[in-house]
């Protein structure tokens, strides 16, 4: 019965999303980009580590989280409008922004590397096949095809399965949220609620915090749509986007923490399959289809990106095709040197640097405008992106 029913809300939302009224919406456009970046790829494999490291005390971390992710956001906000408001950049915030855009696009190369490790993993979830070594040789052959397409073809065939992955995954999340309000509800009828101690606290469990906000990244999509939309709509799709994302973290995390007793043992990068296998039959199945499709339409989006960036900051020097070249190389020799939780980190220390250097140039755009209270907020964040930069640890 359970199943059925999940799969009538995967139905409904998918109807929803495809309803004229609002896919055409230009709000909700705007919006789609950073939303799908923000709870993609981390979404599956952040509830399993929240829950055996800290426990009861997971949602809190997971609220720490979307605080600091918001936070950042409201820096590349800042200078969104600003930048619309001054056009002419002062050299500083030029060499700054440049520096930012090269340190943005070693982060895709990491992030590529995240995404497609994600997909070996669940590609081979549900086979015969489910072990480390044949994850990681179905993550090479995801970037060689990646990098033969890029090569030869270019991207823009697979760029189109975004939209439809976009639309894919919120219509599973969707489902799974039922499930586990389902669970829950049944979890507490029975008495049978957990609240398990933290395994991980102190120093220990700041520095793991920050070695996972690249699961909460991706509002800084909204940076780089300048081309199809103005400084207002980004800045309200960007905040929106971030709000809804938090909505919808929070309550997965509420839902799973304390529904489920914890089992370090089980800690690996497709948990959360053998965790909804107890949930409704359906959800492994459906959980595996959205990985796939997220974690390969994110890993062709930064793929593409990354090219474009290096190829824009080096002035031609170095071609996209070099760069994917480059890219792809790095992110095989992560594949097999660094388990999945390593690049998860690496990731969050990349884009750690880069919101830190966002915050840095909001900062000296605030000060330079008179606005003391955010000149000193940013400054604050910037040295926190730093120390997120230095300190983030993988899970152990």
């Amino acid at each position: 019965m359970l199943n059925a029913v999940i799969l009538a809300t995967v139905t409904l939302a998918g109807a929803l999303l495809i309803w004229p009224r609002v896919a055409n919406a230009t709000l909700w456009r705007a919006t789609l980009t950073p939303l799908a970046s923000i709870i993609g790829s981390g979404f599956l494999v952040l509830g399993p580590i929240l829950d055996v490291s800290y426990g009861g005390y997971a949602p809190l971390v997971m609220l720490g989280l979307c605080g600091m992710a918001y936070l950042f956001g409201s820096a590349i906000r800042y200078n969104i409008a600003d930048m619309e408001a001054s056009p002419a950049a002062s050299r500083v915030t030029e060499r700054l922004e440049t520096v930012a855009s090269i340190v943005l696009a070693f982060a895709f190369v990491v992030s590529v590397a995240y995404y497609l490790n994600l997909f070996g993993a669940f590609g081979v979830s549900l086979t015969g096949l489910d072990d480390r070594f044949h994850a990681k040789l179905l993550t090479t052959a995801a970037f060689t095809l990646i990098l033969f397409t890029g090569l030869t073809r270019g991207f823009s065939a697979l760029e189109r399965m975004e939209q439809v992955s976009v639309c894919l995954k919120l219509m599973i999340i969707a489902g799974l949220l039922l499930g586990l309000v389902v669970y829950f509800g049944e979890a507490t009828g029975q008495g049978a609620l957990q609240f398990d101690a933290p395994r991980v606290t102190g120093w220990a469990s700041l520095t793991l915090m920050a070695g996972l906000i690249v699961t909460v990244q991706g509002f800084e999509t909204s940076r780089y749509l300048g081309s199809t939309y103005d400084a207002r709509m980004r800045i309200r799709s960007m905040r929106l986007a971030q709000w809804i994302s938090s909505g919808i973290y929070g309550l997965y995390i509420v839902l799973l923490t304390y529904a489920f007793v914890s089992d370090p043992q089980s800690l690996d990068e497709t948990a959360i399959i053998d965790m909804m296998q107890v949930v409704a039959p359906i959800l492994p199945l459906l959980l595996v289809v959205a990985a796939l499709s997220a974690q390969f339409s994110a890993a062709i989006a930064d793929t593409s990106g990354s090219g474009g960036l290096i190829a824009e900051v080096s002035k031609g020097a170095v071609t996209e095709r070099v760069a994917y070249t480059v890219l792809v190389g790095i992110g095989i020799v992560l594949t097999w040197t660094a388990n999945i939780f390593e690049i998860i980190s690496y990731a969050s220390r990349a884009f750690a640097l880069y919101y830190a250097m966002q915050a840095g140039i909001a900062a000296i755009r605030a000060w330079r405008g008179n606005d003391l209270a955010r000149a000193i907020l940013f400054g604050v964040m910037a040295l926190l992106g730093m120390a997120i930069t230095v300190f983030g640890t993988p899970v152990e």
